[in-house]
């Protein structure tokens, strides 16, 4: 491993109408560095004016996310050593630049709102009884760390105008509705204001998940079949004018 590494970071400040550009920065190297104590090596002893959004450094709260040579990553999680003697580190192309590194993905919370919650079976005797395997079958969903890389790097949410929930949203949906003793139908909602049909299953998503969660799939694959079997299968379509109906 060099002594040294060149990190080039894509800077910019949209309040003062600064337009991005790169910075390079020569930071000293030692065993185990990862991305991020690069950037807090830049920010402690050459530019104490980059601004750079992180928490607990170990890959639990999702929040230092960024493009690392091109590829949606976390930093604290990406290793010096493994990228090269050039890092190029920019802000996640699929929101908009606050400052810097920082970028605002308070979208993704407005679109949390839009999915129909968790709503009980009408009438269930308490306390609620759940089967060991109707856990597991969902268990992996609820690892995600909300670093947003899943979106980031979905390519409808950066290139499309679209209503797509995207990647993050799709494993919430299909989390609830493996719940044994949720009572919504939600593949309406999907097939409508969810446009789950804008996906492709091209897996990118699935292939940046720190946490390795499987979310094409598990989660978007099973809801995608699902709007197909009620809306586009002829018997499903029967089945379904019959329900509105009722």
């Amino acid at each position: 491993m060099s002594d040294k590494v060149t990190i080039s970071i894509k800077r910019s400040d949209p309040s003062k109408g600064e337009a991005p550009h790169f910075v390079d920065y020569e930071v000293p190297t030692q065993e185990g560095m990862v991305v991020l104590d690069a950037v807090h090596y830049i920010g402690s002893n050459i530019d104490p004016t980059l601004s750079v959004r992180w928490n607990c450094k170990a890959a639990r709260c999702g929040s230092c996310s960024a493009e690392v040579n091109g590829l949606p990553r976390l930093m604290c999680k990406t290793r010096v050593d493994k990228m090269g003697s050039r890092i190029s580190i920019e802000p996640m192309r699929a929101y908009p630049v606050v400052k810097d590194l920082v970028t605002n993905v308070s979208h993704n919370w407005e679109v949390a709102k839009r999915i129909p919650p968790f709503t009980p079976k009408p009438d269930l005797p308490k306390p609620w009884r759940i089967a060991a395997i109707d856990i597991t079958r969902s268990k992996e969903f609820r690892t995600c760390i909300e670093c947003f890389l899943c979106q980031d790097v979905c390519h409808v949410i950066r290139e499309h105008e679209s209503n797509y929930l995207g990647p993050k949203h799709m494993v919430k949906v299909a989390a609830l509705d493996m719940h044994p003793l949720d009572s919504i139908d939600r593949t309406g909602f999907l097939h409508t204001e969810g446009g789950v049909g804008f996906c492709n299953i091209t897996k990118c998503c699935q292939n940046v998940c720190p946490e390795g969660i499987h979310i094409t799939d598990n989660a978007i694959i099973p809801e995608k079949e699902r709007v197909v079997n009620e809306f586009y299968d002829p018997i499903g379509i029967l089945i379904h004018r019959r329900r509105q109906k009722k």
